[in-house]
């Protein structure tokens, strides 16, 4: 795999081969046990496909000894809810958005700035590199370790009313937003309506009309039907999404070193695959939602790039209020990223 792909296992992996454990697992190291892995998306979706591979991964692995149950389309909880069980020791595993973890490490935040990236790839190397760690080091005494980052892909508005060209035509939108303060306060900059509102009443809110729209990837656009409920798609690429792979503290440290070792190189593995898969979905899933009746648009860069300006003090109002450390740390791998 490449050497940014296995940034977040080194650490772990490094501390197991010094202790000898770096060869496959003696089977008295592994013992029976059951993980109930949760998340917000259907069946059809990559994050589930994911899943299901790291539960394939794992049950190999480990002779069917530790068996991987999965939880799609909130039957856990929302988020919120599923983060709170897995801090308590109560769930095992959970997939959600870095913004969730946002209300734990504000610092998180940080990949919700809009217009932050212009590729998966950049994406993806600054959460597989030093800043993704420095974040996942402070969740550490909150209960939760990460073992890894899906895709969850670029997120793009949808509403009832009128195609989006540029920043103007979002005011007067009552849009559903993730209940996270960047993105609350990105689209009211662009004066448009933002609800906060669980994913779970979503598909209800846009039925009955209770919000105009709504913005996430895709995939998730087409495998949650919005397309029955909402006309209009545009790329607005504003935020490029990845989910972190998370397990419980209280679960993990219960784990000999061998398991931890299996779980985490899974989990890795599982991530590359889900990457791909994800990518390779969004890429077909605008051919079906037009296929569906949904009226697809680009934005011109030209336009992107002043709703970028326009979001510019987005930044610097989040940005005063995070760690120094961290800011310095995220200005420099932003550069980094921007170059590739």
């Amino acid at each position: 795999m490449p050497t940014r792909r296995r940034l977040l296992a080194l650490p772990l992996l490094a501390v197991l081969a010094a202790s000898g454990l770096s060869g496959p697992a003696a089977a008295q190291d592994i013992q029976e046990r059951t993980i109930r892995f949760g998340h917000l998306n259907n069946t059809d979706h990559p994050t589930s496909f994911g899943v299901k591979k790291f539960a394939e991964l794992v049950a190999a692995r480990s002779g069917g000894k530790i068996k991987v149950q999965e939880y799609a389309s909130s039957q856990l909880g929302n988020e919120l809810q599923q983060q709170a069980a897995m801090q308590g020791g109560v769930q095992e595993m959970l997939v959600a958005s870095t913004t969730s973890l946002a209300g734990i490490v504000k610092e998180f935040g940080l990949f919700d700035f809009p217009f932050l990236f212009s590729s998966s790839n950049q994406a993806d190397a600054m959460v597989d590199g030093p800043l993704g760690r420095m974040l996942a080091g402070k969740l550490a005494d909150k209960g939760i370790v990460i073992l890894g980052f899906f895709d969850l892909g670029a997120r793009n508005v949808t509403n009832s009313k009128r195609p989006i060209t540029k920043g103007e035509d979002l005011e007067g939108l009552k849009l559903r937003v993730i209940p996270n303060p960047v993105f609350l306060e990105t689209f009211r900059t662009f004066k448009a309506n933002p609800v906060p509102m669980a994913f779970a009443e979503l598909y209800g809110a846009l039925e009955s009309k209770a919000v105009d729209g709504q913005e996430n990837p895709y995939s998730v656009i087409l495998s949650n039907k919005f397309y029955e409920v909402n006309k209009y798609v545009s790329a607005t690429n504003h935020v490029i999404a990845t989910n972190p792979v998370q397990i419980s503290k209280r679960f993990w440290d219960k784990l000999t070193a061998a398991e931890q070792k299996l779980l985490q190189e899974a989990a890795i593995e599982a991530q590359n695959y889900q990457r791909v898969v994800s990518r390779e979905a969004a890429s077909k899933a605008v051919g079906e939602l037009k296929a569906k009746g949904m009226l697809f648009n680009d934005i011109a860069p030209a336009e992107v790039a002043r709703m970028r300006a326009a979001v510019r003090p987005v930044y610097d109002k989040f940005a005063a209020s995070y760690d120094p450390a961290v800011m310095t740390l995220f200005r420099s791998e932003l550069e980094r990223v921007s170059k590739l």
